[in-house]
């Protein structure tokens, strides 16, 4: 049997006894260099809570003098400006319609004849929500107590990058300018949609009144888009008696934005639009 000579065994057993202090250098359960300087480092911030999501507004109010109804889409709630511009829209609107019923509702009283309920309605919907412009249209429809309710159109065309409200005229040149690139092709798409109306049928003179084209511009203009880069629609809601009589009801007229609708517009805004 071999032996290992006493000077080697001696060195391993000092090996062995340093092995041991230096474990016990650090005692157990406190932390180490690295751990220390990891728990030094402060806590990771919590993330951000989530935007509050817009949310659509709906008044419908009815009492004994009107009944009133208000809204307008998430899309326009969406922007500080504009929503406070229907808000101050709504409660105008209402207070109007309080106004003028109550008047009436005492001077049915005084003369002795029924009173019947006014009412007032605005309901806003999205014709298009581009990145810079957001584009609504409304029915506006009354009763203030004649042979039958009215009703007409409005609009907003909301330019994002300024922060204003503008109509669709207001990106043309001038009225007059608008009217010359679409009248032809109004006039054509006018009689169309009167031709389906009346099945066919010529309502009195063919050169009378509801038999006439009309002036595009002085109708609800609106701006669409199909293709979502740019205006590429024109539309115009007209309201009755303007096109035909009441029992006809509203017209509409949609064209294509074509390069003289575009050349019509002002510089600043030729951009907004994609001729097809």
């Amino acid at each position: 049997m071999h032996c290992p000579p006493a000077s080697n065994t001696l060195a391993l057993a000092l090996l062995l006894a340093l092995a041991a202090c230096q474990q016990s250098a650090t005692p157990a359960g406190l932390p180490t260099e690295a751990s220390a300087s990891a728990s030094a480092q402060p806590p990771a911030p919590p993330a951000p809570a989530p935007a509050p999501t817009a949310a659509a507004r709906k008044v419908n109010e009815k009492t004994d003098l009107y009944e009133f109804t208000y809204s307008y889409p998430a899309a326009a709630a969406a922007i500080p400006a504009l929503r406070d511009w229907l808000e101050a829209d709504l409660a105008r609107t209402k207070a109007g319609l309080a106004s003028d019923a109550g008047e009436a509702r005492k001077d049915a009283k005084a003369e002795g004849f029924p009173f019947n309920a006014y009412t007032a309605s605005s309901q806003w919907q999205v014709v298009t929500d581009l990145p810079g412009w957001l584009s609504l249209s409304t029915l506006v429809g009354s009763y203030t107590g004649g042979a039958h309710p009215n009703y007409g159109f409005d609009t907003i065309l909301w330019d994002k990058a300024a922060n204003q409200k503008r109509t669709a005229t207001d990106l043309f040149a001038s009225k007059a300018a608008l009217k010359a690139a679409v009248l032809k092709a109004f006039c054509v798409q006018l009689q169309r949609e009167r031709a389906k109306k009346r099945a066919g049928e010529e309502v009195g003179d063919p050169v009378g009144e509801f038999n006439k084209c009309i002036d595009p511009t002085d109708q609800t203009v609106i701006l669409g888009s199909k293709g979502h880069t740019g205006f590429d629609r024109i539309g115009f809601l007209i309201s009755p008696y303007a096109a035909g009589p009441y029992a006809e009801g509203s017209y509409e007229v949609t064209l294509p934005v074509t390069a003289a609708v575009v050349a019509a517009a002002k510089p600043e805004y030729k951009a907004a639009f994609v001729a097809q």
